[in-house]
């Protein structure tokens, strides 16, 4: 009988790190792990790197499996800015996706570019999420950290380079910095950023390194590439070109494999890479679970307790928003009414959330060059795809059928199945294919709720005065 084959796949989130032992021939998990990370809830969305790296350890050790591992990779949340200075060590905490303080750098780039011009260079239209306006924040509003930095580092960069000490990202998150294009690093887009193209990472595929000593891990330990954390879903899930996925968790995100690569100049759907070779069209809102979690709080209410009917609407752009591009929105509720009850809110708060995603899908599939097909089953995923409440939801507004895997921690899985790659010789999705990580409960179509989904629509122009920068 022949060992068992075991790998390790890390999920270093917004909010923790989670790593997943998986046996490389079936599939199966052996073990879990998992440590919190702090955010800061001031002005800004931040992080200190040093503490992923330790929840990390705390993780991979939980595992059980950090001894036997064979190899291992890390999916990372995107975007976000690690600075680090002539030692290695953070200049400053972390700039999160979510951090929408670069909003007027986004914009002055649009401005300076044109959108046409940096979605057919870079694929996207940068928001205050991309790398490249967090960069230009920290270089306009902290100039002497920003002359210390001597390295910039992608989250997943960062912990890759940690565990190999090889500088080295992946085309996937890469392309979520704003200055990655299929040939490369855009040159000019950095030197208008004023970032030297030496201190970022080589971009590699496969391989970065192996493990060097110190770490949770044994030395020697192959250590794939990783990516981003919606690009280690989807080889999570094994995906084909032209599926749909909606991911449910603190943000939103749609997205789907596609041959062509997406050029959006309206700015919604960002044409990321996949961590493959094909292409990865994704919208994401800001807000999703945590901030309709949130309306359930204030309302006294437990997430479940939705009632049907009404008219009100509620947009929850608690923290801004993403889709659409809203960086300063607020939270609002129109069309409150004497008999409004607080469970048709709180079903309200879901519709809001659900519909901006969904309002995005077509124009996800269409940027791929995959023409929608409402019979093809939705992908539902993230943490709200275990409510009830969440379900029924996406199912009444889509009109599609949906399914959702049985697998969870759909990051890891996809790190794991990168880690298998270097073992087996397989391509990442085959072996997520082999492993039937796709598999789980079909929810059949509920017909499309129309009406709701054209309220929704009709509100957004009279919130718009209320979107003011502070």
């Amino acid at each position: 009988m022949s060992p068992q084959r075991v790998v390790i796949g890390i999920d270093s989130s917004t909010q923790s790190s989670k790593a997943l032992a998986v046996d490389v021939d079936t599939g199966a998990i052996l073990g879990e792990g998992r440590a919190a990370h702090v955010v800061s809830s001031g002005a800004g969305r931040q992080s200190d790197p040093e503490q992923w790296w330790q929840a990390l350890c705390v993780a991979v050790e939980g595992t059980g499996h950090a001894a036997a591992a064979q190899a291992v990779s890390v999916g990372g949340q995107q975007h976000g800015l690690v600075t680090l200075d002539a030692d290695g060590a953070p200049v400053r905490p972390a700039l999160l996706w979510n951090d929408v303080r670069s909003a007027g750098q986004a914009a002055s780039l649009a401005a300076k570019y044109g959108a046409d011009e940096l979605a057919r260079r870079t694929g996207s239209v940068p928001t205050a999420a991309f790398t490249i306006a967090k960069w230009m924040w920290l270089r306009e509003h902290e100039p002497a950290a920003a002359a210390r930095v001597a390295a910039v580092r992608l989250p997943h960069d960062y912990l890759t380079e940690r565990l190999t000490g090889e500088a080295v990202t992946d085309r996937g998150d890469a392309s979520g910095t704003g200055w990655w294009t299929p040939e490369g690093y855009d040159t000019e887009l950095l030197r208008g950023a004023e970032l030297d193209p030496a201190m970022l990472p080589r971009v590699v595929s496969g391989l970065a390194g192996t493990v060097r000593a110190g770490g949770p891990l044994a030395e020697g330990t192959k250590v794939a590439s990783g990516t981003g954390d919606n690009m280690a879903a989807a080889l999570g899930l094994g995906v084909r070109p032209g599926t749909p996925v909606l991911s449910l968790g603190t943000s939103g995100t749609v997205y789907a494999v596609s041959r062509a690569r997406p050029q959006d100049p309206t700015g919604i759907v960002a044409g990321f890479a996949d961590a493959l070779g094909n292409w990865l069209p994704l919208a994401c809102t800001l807000n999703c679970t945590q901030a309709v979690d949130k309306i359930a709080e204030l309302l006294g209410r437990d997430r479940e307790a939705v009632e049907p009917g009404g008219e009100a609407v509620v947009l929850p752009f608690l923290d801004g928003e993403r889709t659409p591009n809203l960086p300063h929105a607020a939270g609002l509720l129109y069309g409150l009414r004497h008999d409004t009850t607080a469970g048709q809110l709180l079903q309200a708060a879901y519709d809001g959330t659900a519909a901006a995603l969904l309002g995005a899908l077509d124009d996800v599939l269409r940027a791929g060059g995959e023409q929608p097909d409402p019979d093809v089953p939705l992908l539902l995923i993230g943490g709200g795809a275990r409510g009830t409440a969440w379900r029924e939801t996406i199912r009444r507004l889509s009109g599609r059928p949906v399914l959702v895997p049985a697998a969870a921690e759909l990051v890891a899985l996809g790190a794991a199945a990168q880690a298998a790659a270097l073992v087996t010789g397989e391509a990442p999705d085959e072996v997520s294919r082999r492993w039937g990580t796709a598999q789980g409960e079909l929810l059949d179509p509920l017909p499309r709720d129309v009406e709701t989904v054209e309220r929704i629509a009709a509100t957004l122009p009279r919130a718009e005065p209320l979107f003011t920068a502070p």
